[in-house]
């Protein structure tokens, strides 16, 4: 890709969507207009937005701005993750290996299950009673 060019990429994880643009800078990462130490405050969050540009070692390289929505706030940083580690794949495709090793370009497909009828959730049954 060329030094001017930005990339775009989603993240997906349980409601949550996330959308990355990424363009060469000086590694500010920007959340719904928040530096990302202000929209995520739970370290864990930003270590995992952070393992792809760590493991790539392209933390200074680039700039990150995400637009985030849906789900709860892990969620939406295990998304972010996803989505940054597919903008690092786009931006140069020698990373898929590192990022492969490190189980960031899978997408986890595990979702809420549906509420069943005659029962309170999804698999949880009423208390039964035999007289």
């Amino acid at each position: 890709m060329a030094a001017t060019e930005q990339v775009q990429s989603v993240g997906r994880r349980k409601k949550s969507v996330s959308r990355i643009t990424m363009r060469q800078g000086t590694g500010t990462v920007t959340v719904n207009g928040l530096p990302v130490d202000e929209y995520f405050t739970i370290p864990r969050h930003r270590s995992l937005i952070s393992a792809p540009l760590e493991v790539t070692e392209a933390r200074s390289l680039y700039d990150v701005t995400v637009r985030v929505r849906g789900g709860g706030v892990t969620g939406q940083a295990e998304a972010t993750r996803l989505g940054i580690a597919r903008a690092l794949l786009a931006m140069d495709d020698e990373r898929r290996s590192t990022l492969r090793s490190h189980g960031m370009l899978t997408r986890d497909p595990r979702i809420v299950e549906r509420k069943k009828p005659g029962r309170p959730k999804a698999r949880k049954r009423f208390q039964f009673s035999k007289r």
